[in-house]
């Protein structure tokens, strides 16, 4: 298999894996609803969910793995495009999928111990307000400021220079490239949800945009993936 087929294959493949996922643990876990309630509500939902609801995270922590790999095989595909350009964008979109991981990770490993602790009975009050503070300062470090905000920060970048590399390649259509720049700006634009004065309450627009950008980004992932292997 060459690299052009592998990168296309890939950016089909990741795209489909990463919605199969999400839109599994929105039926079976509310997901990302669920986020904007209490603890208590959330471990109680999550210790419900069993091991197929661990398992079903786990696999939905992997899918970063793909953006890196997906970064490090994609420069070798776009002929033509400046080598410092793919250069850069490979540690930004390795970077990208570093971030989304940690972020992701501690739902199949940290969250089950948390919600089993919650769940004993005898268990005194006190540890059971440190499993609502601990689950808040993760959730807050590695979810929103580690997963979310440098995840969507270090993806926008990656679809910018990959967007970029394409309109210099020959291999893709110039129209990719102008999508890939536009995308990767709003998903940026998107990191800064929780930032300053939003960082309460979120940036109500932010919120909007992002669902829908995701599913423009894996539209344009796909396509692209289609494009090289035509």
């Amino acid at each position: 298999m060459t690299d052009i087929v592998a990168a296309a294959v890939l950016l089909i493949v990741l795209p489909l894996v990463f919605n199969a996922l999400f839109a599994a643990l929105a039926i079976s876990f509310d997901y990302p609803d669920i986020l904007r309630r209490p603890t208590a509500e959330v471990l109680s939902r999550f210790r419900r969910g069993g091991s197929r609801l661990v398992l079903l995270w786990w696999a939905f922590a992997m899918t970063p793995a793909l953006l890196a790999v997906l970064a490090g095989l994609l420069p070798a595909a776009l002929w033509g495009a400046d080598a410092t350009v793919l250069s850069i964008s490979t540690i930004v979109g390795v970077l990208a999928g570093l971030v989304q991981f940690l972020g992701l990770i501690r739902w199949p490993f940290l969250v089950p111990y948390l919600a089993r602790v919650l769940a004993d009975q005898d268990a005194p009050p006190g540890r059971k307000q440190a499993v609502d503070v601990v689950f808040q300062a993760f959730h807050r470090y590695l979810g929103v400021a580690v997963g979310e905000h440098l995840g969507l920060l270090f993806t926008g970048a990656w679809s910018m220079l990959i967007g970029t590399a394409s309109i210099q390649s020959y291999l893709l259509p110039d129209w990719l490239g102008i999508v890939g720049i536009v995308v990767g700006t709003v998903l940026a634009l998107c990191s800064f949800e929780f930032v300053g004065s939003f960082e309460n309450h979120g940036w109500p627009l932010a919120a909007r945009l992002t669902p829908m950008t995701y599913i423009v980004w894996s539209l344009w992932l796909v396509a692209t993936g289609v494009a090289l292997l035509l």
